[in-house]
């Protein structure tokens, strides 16, 4: 064992934070369509909960965001001209797909990528596989700058491999660490890497959604443990319950979430739930751990009560003292039945003894609680020296962050302001502005 922290990179939401509606099975973001957001509130808000996990003393960093609009992808239409040009164009012949190149949704890093640490792979490395995102335009294009920053930040290769997004098709749909957990006694310990896919594509007897897209396959999962060098006797696999994709349950993180040797999740998270149980028990078995599984009836907490307070898409921490803290959005407290379960959770002398609120609401209304911010990585302090330092959190990064944002980003912005071309100005002058604040030049020069 070599002793190894968990880093969570939560993504700095940019500056043209808006509500689209574009992602059709995340409920959330499809009922706040065309709403009025407040990217300066959203940034602030994000900005908050890495600066108070960090002085906590939990390891906290950042992804920076992703260059908006995406003229790659607006080009790559057929649109031409000068920036202006194409931004009037596209407006004018289809909102949507302007709506697509300026989404916010690279703010959820745990979509990012899928992450195996050193402890688990066959050659020692700490390996990433940026998600392809196919199911949906707006993220189909994501991969590019994710694995452009990543590469950035994890550049040394005697420590870090960092793969390009598998194959842009159906059959290895990614959607990232969204759908991945490990499962360990302790970070720098070999874990059992567990994936969480939601359809099978070279099998069409198998279960699958009627309403709701499932957008992870099982053919992508495996690729990824084989890029990573993961040994199979620790990489489970299994299958979401489809019927509650359709209800809402997008990704495994909306109805699951693990830390450490603990599973904390809803009764009808797997399409199986007593056969996952017991492949996660077995495989822990080879790594020297037992299963905690922090199991949440449906008669306690509905699957719709869940989905709206997103219990799940929390974050579960380990603390020094053995125990673990969760991190919630306020609409957990808001939610009666959700509330008083987890007052029994921390009451009840089990693993988690804490309970840690942020107000996130600009993220919660797109779509996206704190899990869906960030995305981890366990280092060794050698692989953490290793990383570029300029994207850790510290006071000195918050303050010159929290400059940054009062002076570029806008307070509100409404569908209709992507057809300005200003607000393409504006965006690009902050993020080349940002390039210095995290000493990442040249970040976006694409």
């Amino acid at each position: 064992m070599r002793p190894a922290r968990e880093y969570n990179f939560d993504g700095l939401v940019g500056p043209s934070h808006n509500y689209a509606g574009l992602s059709f099975g995340n409920v959330a973001s499809f009922n706040n369509v065309k709403s009025a957001s407040n990217p300066k509130q959203a940034a602030l808000q994000g900005l908050a909960k890495m600066r108070e996990l960090a002085r906590r003393g939990f390891a906290q960093a950042l992804l920076p965001p992703q260059d908006r609009p995406n003229f790659r992808l607006l080009r790559s239409l057929g649109y031409t001209g000068s920036d202006a040009d194409v931004i009037t164009k596209v407006y004018n012949d289809s909102p949507v797909i302007l709506a697509c190149a300026y989404s916010a949704s690279p703010m959820w890093t745990a979509n990012a990528a899928t992450v195996s640490p050193s402890a688990d792979t066959s050659d020692g490395r700490v390996h990433f596989t940026a998600a392809n995102l196919n199911n949906k335009l707006h993220r189909a294009f994501e991969h590019v700058q994710s694995a452009r920053a990543l590469r950035a930040i994890f550049k040394d290769p005697r420590f870090f491999a960092v793969h390009d997004a598998l194959p842009g098709t159906p059959a290895f749909g990614d959607e990232g660490a969204a759908n991945h957990t490990r499962l360990c006694d302790q970070h720098g310990n070999p874990a059992v890497e567990l994936f969480v896919y939601g359809r099978v594509e070279f099998d069409p007897s198998a279960p699958a959604p009627k309403k709701f897209p499932a957008r992870h396959t099982l053919e992508a999962s495996q690729a990824v443990a084989r890029l990573h060098g993961l040994d199979p006797a620790r990489c489970v696999f299994v299958q979401q319950n489809p019927d509650v994709i359709d209800q809402g349950v997008f990704h495994n993180d909306v109805i699951a979430v693990g830390n450490g040797n603990v599973l904390f999740y809803h009764e009808q998270a797997f399409a199986d739930e007593q056969a996952a149980l017991a492949a996660i028990r077995s495989a822990m078995k080879g790594v020297g751990a037992e299963l905690v599984a922090i199991r949440v009836p449906t008669a306690q907490v509905s699957v719709a009560d869940a989905v709206s307070s997103y219990l799940f898409n929390t974050q579960l921490l380990s603390k020094p003292d053995g125990k673990m803290a969760l991190v919630t959005p306020h609409e957990c407290q808001e939610i009666p039945a959700v509330a008083a379960f987890l007052e029994k959770l921390v009451a009840s002398g089990g693993p988690v003894n804490e309970l840690i609120h942020f107000d996130l609401r600009q993220s919660m209304r797109n779509g996206g609680g704190p899990a869906c911010l960030r995305l981890r990585v366990a280092l060794t302090d050698e692989e953490a020296a290793a990383m570029h330092q300029g994207v850790v959190m510290t006071e000195t990064l918050y303050h010159s962050l929290v400059a940054w944002v009062e002076k570029h980003y806008r307070d509100h912005l409404e569908p209709k302001d992507l057809a300005d071309p200003q607000l393409a100005v504006e965006v690009h002058t902050a993020l080349k502005e940002l390039e210095q604040i995290l000493g990442l030049p040249g970040l976006y020069d694409l």
